[in-house]
């Protein structure tokens, strides 16, 4: 495959953890752009480039958008890692907080697909890493729990909207996942392996893989599903 006819990832939130993870595994088969906002990427692979972006600035979605598809010429996947956790206990309200929230988890994944639509081709992906706290509540972090049940909402139905022109949109649900660079305690990690079927905590890599796989012709007759990557957590 030429190099002008390599496929194209954006990958938002890919300096660290899950999100470099899926950068670099996504980089044996696209030319891959990540976005960072306060973490600066170190020691990219080969073909994986990097743009320093506040995603929930107005506008900044659109200049993502273009950005890429002026530098690559096309763009085939849209990753949606970038996230954030809060805690929201029932007696607080920071609606500051909360609205960041729910526009990082939330509006940025439409904003960048609203001005992303025009490039994409019959046969682009859309996948967003959503959440198990989605239908399992976390304590005092409720509403990070309903912004990635929205995410999953948003999820099944512009699967529905944009099925008939070919593009599919998923999600991946992960379960405990030690990140390296903020590994939980051993007691923690523990208390999350007692609860996973399979007896380990996850890695970046085991989310990694399953978007990989939802991108793949593999995986061309499904859209609109949230695919739960926990090795049987809680079950």
């Amino acid at each position: 495959m030429t190099d002008n006819a390599r496929k194209v990832a954006l990958v938002t939130g890919g300096a660290r953890g899950i999100g470099r993870e899926i950068a670099t595994t996504l980089a044996n088969d696209y030319k891959v752009v990540i976005t960072w906002n306060t973490t600066q990427p170190i020691g990219l692979p080969a073909g994986v480039r990097a743009l320093q972006f506040d995603l929930t600035d107005e506008g900044s979605c659109a200049e993502v958008i273009d950005n890429v598809t002026t530098a690559e010429g096309r763009l085939d996947l849209i990753v949606n890692n970038a996230g954030v956790v809060a805690a929201s206990p029932a007696d607080t309200f920071d609606s500051g907080v909360y609205r960041h929230l729910l526009d990082v988890n939330l509006l940025v994944p439409h904003a960048l697909l609203a001005a992303a639509l025009p490039y994409l081709d019959p046969g682009a992906n859309v996948i967003s890493i959503s959440s198990m706290n989605a239908d399992l509540p976390p304590r005092d972090a409720v509403l990070y729990g309903a912004s990635k049940a929205a995410l999953n909402l948003w999820t099944r139905g512009m699967a529905k909207e944009l099925g008939t022109r070919g593009i599919r949109v998923n999600a991946v649900a992960p379960g405990a996942i030690n990140i390296p660079e903020e590994p939980r305690s051993n007691e923690l990690t523990q208390a999350f392996v007692d609860l996973t079927a399979l007896g380990r905590i996850g890695r970046p890599r085991d989310i990694a893989s399953a978007v990989a796989f939802l991108a793949s012709d593999a995986a061309s007759f499904i859209t609109g599903t949230v695919l739960t990557v926990s090795g049987g957590y809680r079950l």
